[in-house]
């Protein structure tokens, strides 16, 4: 929701979750990991939180709005990128990237909907439901979007931040050859496609 202050005439993007909701789907945890964690970045390519609030019946979170709506929407109406845009836009993943490992975060959910585009044309990853502060080496929840999961995560043997990697390399194929590397129908036949691919690790 694109609400307004109306003292700084600024304005935001308002994420309203209701709680009922979020205990159904046993999205609890990762909602309150998402704001703890957003809470404790600053980094230009990622989107800000700028408040958090409740009451009986929702959470809020206050975010930056970012104006120039979803790269996966570019990208379907562009079908492709040129190099040089590939190039330009997968440099901020990375950088946001090594922002977010440094930190001992791992972000797990790359996609182009989860890329924002801004006024300036620069991009702020955004979604951050599904990233982890890991403490340790390996984490073993199964999570993410099918298509950019490493065989790692698939196969439960437990992963780090090279995951994030990973993904970033299904963006970049995706936005050079207009769809990703491993898509099948079949939901079997890609995931064995994504094992198989584990002998290029």
């Amino acid at each position: 929701m694109l609400v307004r202050d109306k003292k700084a005439k600024e304005y935001y993007a308002m994420k309203i979750l209701k709680k009922e909701r979020v205990v159904a789907m046993r999205q609890v945890e990762h909602t309150l990991n998402e704001k703890r964690i957003l809470s404790a970045l600053n980094y230009p390519f990622l989107v800000k939180l700028i408040a958090s609030g409740k009451d009986n019946s929702y959470l809020y979170l206050v975010l930056e709005f970012v104006s120039g709506g979803e790269l996966f929407t570019l990208l379907r109406r562009l079908k492709r990128f040129p190099e040089a845009m590939v190039q330009f836009y997968s440099a901020q993943v990375v950088l946001a990237f090594e922002y977010l490992h440094a930190v001992d975060i791992v972000y797990r959910d790359l996609k182009p909907e989860n890329l924002l585009i801004d006024s300036k044309g620069y991009l702020k990853v955004t979604d951050l439901g599904l990233a982890k502060l890991i403490k340790t080496n390996r984490t073993y929840t199964m999570c993410g979007t099918p298509e950019y999961l490493a065989p790692e995560i698939i196969q439960s043997r437990g992963y780090g931040k090279g995951v994030d990697w990973w993904a970033t390399g299904i963006l970049i194929f995706e936005m050079l050859a207009g769809q990703v590397p491993f898509y099948s129908n079949n939901h079997m036949r890609e995931t064995e496609r994504f094992i198989d691919s584990s002998n290029c690790r």
